[in-house]
């Protein structure tokens, strides 16, 4: 690894489309779809103090879309990650920590179930693999940052068991890292999904520990109704920032 990974704040970036990116992402004439490269300002922060694992689980300057080479197949583009990445760090700066670093390790694909993230799977073994490199050489696991349900939402048999599945995969995670205590931002998610209200229910009465929720409803979608445009993205980024530190970081 190019960088060094000594006392590095590790922060795992997971579920489905909205948590991969897709502010900026829009449809050209032609039908395709393309990212506009717009950055949020509070994202911007380049002098490498916050690096992102890439699919080669090499360490390098994190920069958008932090997905690129994760959810392949698809246009990724600005998603809650990296402005949550910076504001974390501007707090480690303010509070006097020397030289702090943040790795992000983005893991997210779009269109995933929560049956897909199940423990013993491929998506669930490649984080696990991903989150065991990122710890290497000192590296300290600090949250799982979970945005996933939106799939769910589009049938009334995985919506009503959700909860349930939500829950197992929580502790199952936190079972194979070995850490118990491992704080867990996770998104309600909005939209208009048909049972939208059903998991977003499920995501409100977890009964795991130290999952702390924040909440997406309201926020801006772009024009296909599904996805968080990219003011919408940095305000979120921001929302979970701050919810990790006021409950988990002293």
């Amino acid at each position: 690894m190019a960088q060094s990974t000594e006392c590095l704040d590790v922060f795992i970036l997971s579920g489905q489309s909205n948590m991969a990116g897709r502010g900026g992402v829009h449809i050209l004439e032609n039908g395709t779809r393309a990212w506009n490269k717009v950055v949020p300002m509070s994202a911007n922060v380049s002098d490498g103090s916050i690096l992102r694992l890439t699919a080669q689980l090499n360490w390098e300057p994190a920069k958008e879309p932090l997905h690129q080479d994760i959810d392949v197949g698809k246009v990724c583009g600005v998603g809650p990650g990296l402005v949550f990445g910076a504001k974390v760090l501007k707090h480690l700066r303010e509070r006097g920590q020397a030289n702090p670093t943040i790795g992000l390790v983005p893991c997210a694909i779009g269109g995933t179930s929560i049956q897909d993230w199940e423990k013993g799977g491929i998506l669930y073994n490649t984080m696990l693999h991903r989150v065991d490199v990122a710890r290497r050489g000192g590296g300290t696991l600090r949250a799982l940052l979970w945005y996933q349900g939106e799939s769910d939402a589009e049938s009334k048999k995985h919506a009503d068991l959700y909860k349930w599945r939500l829950e197992k995969f929580f502790s199952d995670f936190r079972s194979d890292l070995n850490d118990n205590l491992l704080p867990i931002i996770q998104v309600k998610i909005c939209g208009t999904w048909p049972f939208v209200e059903e998991v977003r229910a499920a995501q409100a009465t977890v009964q795991v520990p130290r999952v702390y929720t924040v909440d997406a409803w309201g926020l801006e979608l772009n024009p296909d109704h599904m996805h968080l445009t990219t003011e919408s993205q940095e305000k979120l980024g921001l929302v979970m920032a701050e919810k990790y530190l006021s409950h988990c970081h002293a």
